[in-house]
């Protein structure tokens, strides 16, 4: 199922995302003052099977976790068939997370295991885990810390070497008189042009964050690119979560649990 050339498919989203993606809170770090702009590229297939938790882009490839009691798994993936090219399984009392990279290293977060797992990037051969306390739901590398989200408003920070405790922020939204509300349900996280955005679990938003502050810095309306069979209250579980970045091009790629589909989009700021 390639959808890349779909007239329908490609001109709604674009259409939708390019007016609906906008910032509409205060703007914070380096894209302060600028409107955000996505343009959609193409769809291709994803693993409907896949109950997808993590998801990073690198060298070419979609890396991919996935999650369920007996069905979890690290994966690599080709962008446009939607091939697994190589995975590994969970035990059977492991539920897959969190993913992200750090150097030739694949770090992947469980649920309520309290074990963070580390393998090699071109073999998946285990190499080590790490504990933390509480549950484990996004990972994302900025560059000197693991934030890890575990579905309240605060995301913690851990060194990669270790998985030391380092700091923690609180994610906030600021209403139009200055008070604070706090935004829980944090999932699958991914940093973007030095912004932390973050799938709301059981939510068509992806939030915007500062995460040197916590705060928020905006929101993206991904409602439309919910496939429509999974738009009833009946599927709940099939909800939008996975975001990719690739910073060289700027291309983003999304995707949800259990979707046959995974967006590219272009990402500009204007």
């Amino acid at each position: 199922m390639k959808m890349k050339n779909s007239v329908f498919v490609c001109f709604f989203l674009l259409a939708f995302a390019g007016s609906a993606a906008s910032c509409n809170a205060q703007e914070l770090g380096p894209n302060a003052g600028k409107r955000l702009i996505l343009k959609t590229l193409a769809a291709y297939p994803h693993d409907k099977n896949a109950y997808t938790q993590g998801l990073i882009f690198y060298d070419g490839f979609l890396y991919e976790s996935t999650g369920q009691y007996g069905k979890s798994s690290l994966r690599k993936v080709e962008i446009k068939t939607g091939k697994v090219l190589q995975s590994t399984a969970l035990k059977s009392d492991f539920f897959g997370e969190g993913l992200e990279r750090v150097g030739d290293s694949l770090y992947q977060l469980t649920w309520q295991e309290g074990l963070c797992f580390v393998y090699d990037l071109k073999t998946f051969q285990y190499q080590k885990s790490f504990q933390y306390p509480g549950e484990g739901w996004g990972l994302a590398y900025d560059g000197t810390h693991l934030i890890l989200s575990d579905g309240t408003p605060t995301l913690r920070f851990y060194a990669p070497a270790d998985f030391t405790f380092q700091k923690q922020a609180e994610v906030v939204e600021m209403d139009s008189q200055n008070r604070q509300k706090k935004i829980r349900n944090l999932n699958e996280l991914e940093m973007v042009e030095g912004e932390l955005w973050a799938n709301r679990w059981k939510s068509d938003q992806i939030v915007r964050i500062d995460p040197k502050t916590g705060r928020v810095i905006g929101w993206v309306n991904c409602a439309a690119f919910v496939p429509k069979e999974y738009r009833e209250e009946h599927h709940t579980e099939c909800v939008l979560n996975g975001i990719a970045y690739d910073q060289e091009t700027r291309t983003l790629y999304i995707t949800g649990k259990n979707w046959p589909v995974l967006y590219e989009i272009q990402v500009n700021w204007e």
